[in-house]
């Protein structure tokens, strides 16, 4: 099959939360001391990955400029190479967020059953953050028809990346519950990545689809206005990560999770050697398409995650070796999801009006710089504010000294 440029109508899959005019948007222990003491535990145990944070806060940074060179963009740009490579590469942001959150999901699971000693209080925890997920979706969707109205009511239901990823965090939470060992464990997510893409092109041209209720269908093929994500392919990247979250959880030693990641990388790369490969051959599917359905991309993308993971890997690796800790880096990672929340309505509500389609290319990087800049400013804002109510709360609910009469 060759392999073509991306027309407008392939970038379904960047996932822009709205529908934009031009693109058709239908379819994340060391040994014992020496002295003979107690085993002193690894920071690698001890205290979170900063470089998951790291890998969050690119996630944003492609999120962001996706969205707000889509919106701000002159018609005129929008055909041009510079534009559509852009676009390519914030549609990385969707499959990093989703396939983090397997990675997270897993390294979670892993933490909870250690501290409670229970597998199962593990999979209730991992089930429960999925399902609120899942109902944040909602409850942004409300957000956006009330901030920006005039839309359809039905639009509440519109499946966009918050309603895949919440039952996909669900779902490999019950994965990890059934999965006893490690090895288990990761064959039982790659398995299922893998066939979840290979079943994408299959389920989207099945007659069978047409007989479910309409509400699902929205989930399974894309529908004009109703669907930003499916739940195949796009499940498959939260497998995928839960896979290598699943590598992780157990490595207690520097030394063994940088041998890890020297094999996470030959695979990466493997990946996306193997996917450009498969890409030349003849489709097995009566209708595929290699930027929406195909599972040689969905094979490149994670193939590239992981490359990009472990290179952030390495960069943190490489910083922590000079003192260098990049604090707002980290911070800007941690509110990933606060970050999606607010910017939305900023990017494509009535308050950025003005700029609409009314940029030159150049003009929306520069524009995309500056409201990076403002959003990061929210989140130093957030975090104040929050710190500040828990200070106040702290101090309300400390014990009075006796007074004395």
């Amino acid at each position: 099959m060759a392999l073509k440029p991306p027309t407008n109508a392939d970038f379904t899959w960047i996932g822009s939360p709205k529908v934009s005019a031009t693109i058709d948007r239908s379819s994340m222990v060391t040994p014992n001391s020496a002295g003979g003491g107690p085993s002193r535990v690894d920071a690698l145990a001890a205290a979170r990955r900063p470089y998951i944070d790291w890998a969050r806060a690119l996630a944003l940074l492609l999120m962001i400029e996706a969205h707000t060179t889509d919106a701000w963009t002159l018609g005129v740009a929008r055909h041009t190479a510079a534009f559509r490579h852009a676009l390519i590469l914030g549609g990385f942001a969707a499959p990093l967020f989703l396939w983090l959150a397997g990675v997270s999901l897993v390294l979670s699971a892993a933490s909870v059953a250690r501290r409670e000693g229970s597998r199962r209080a593990a999979v209730d925890a991992v089930c429960r953050r999925g399902l609120e997920i899942f109902l944040l979706a909602f409850l942004f969707r409300l957000q956006s028809f009330v901030v920006t109205p005039g839309g359809n009511l039905v639009s509440l239901f519109r499946v966009d990346i918050l309603n895949i990823m919440g039952p996909s965090i669900a779902a490999a939470g019950l994965v990890w519950g059934l999965a006893r060992t490690t090895r288990g464990l990761v064959a039982s997510y790659a398995t299922m990545a893998l066939a979840l893409a290979m079943l994408t092109p299959v389920v989207r041209a099945s007659a069978l689809v047409n007989d479910l209720p309409t509400w699902v269908q929205w989930y399974l093929r894309p529908a004009d206005g109703y669907t930003t994500f499916t739940a195949l392919p796009w499940t498959g990247f939260v497998f995928a990560g839960a896979a290598v979250g699943a590598l992780l959880a157990p490595t207690r030693e520097a030394a063994g999770e940088h041998r890890l990641w020297m094999w996470l990388t030959g695979a990466g790369g493997v990946l996306v050697g193997a996917g450009f490969y498969a890409a030349t051959l003849p489709t097995i599917y009566r209708e595929s398409s290699f930027w929406t359905t195909s599972p040689t991309f969905f094979m490149i993308r994670v193939g590239t995650l992981m490359l990009a993971f472990a290179a952030i890997y390495t960069l943190a690796q490489l910083a922590g070796r000079r003192g260098m800790e990049l604090r707002p880096l980290s911070r800007f990672g941690r509110s990933s999801l606060f970050v999606y929340w607010i910017h939305v309505e900023l990017v494509y509500g009535y308050l950025s009006g003005p700029l609409h389609a009314r940029l030159p290319l150049w003009g929306a990087f520069v524009a995309y710089t500056l409201f990076t800049t403002l959003m990061y400013g929210a989140v130093v804002l957030k975090d104040r504010i929050v710190a500040r109510w828990t200070g106040r709360r702290r101090a309300r609910q400390a014990p009075q000294p006796a007074t004395a009469w």
